[in-house]
């Protein structure tokens, strides 16, 4: 990629962000560029296995709950990272595509992207607590 000869001798170049494209460097380049292809490669094969241990995984959590069974909380991401967790899924909850907070009872299909091409699905129930 070109860029203004000021803004890679002064920026670019001392912080390491860049090389400069010429023949000596382009064997690193192509060696930089295989590397990264493999650990890509890696990566998504160790997600696709992580993702073959989530078939079947549910987690369940009690919640207070009013008429038409709302939640008088709500279940997060953060909720479902803990409960993955105490089972060693040691995922970050960032990765847990919930859009918005689960405020009913009911079973839900939560997609858990591990990956950029791989995602798995976990199911969560929520179910009334017991009132005494």
């Amino acid at each position: 990629m070109k860029v203004a000869e000021g803004y890679g001798r002064n920026f670019l170049l001392p912080r390491k962000l860049a090389i400069e494209a010429n023949a000596s460097n382009k064997a690193v380049i192509d060696q930089m560029k295989a590397a990264s292809v493999r650990r890509s490669a890696k990566e998504k094969h160790e997600a696709e296995a992580l993702s073959k241990q989530f078939d079947g995984l549910s987690v369940s959590f009690q919640r207070r709950s009013g008429e038409n069974d709302q939640l008088f909380g709500s279940v997060t991401s953060s909720d479902i990272a803990e409960a993955l967790e105490k089972k060693s899924f040691h995922i970050d909850r960032r990765k847990i595509q919930l859009h918005e907070p689960l405020k009913a009872v009911g079973e839900f299909d939560v997609p858990v992207k591990l990956h950029k091409d791989v995602t798995a699905h976990v199911k969560v129930i929520i179910e009334k607590e017991a009132v005494e």
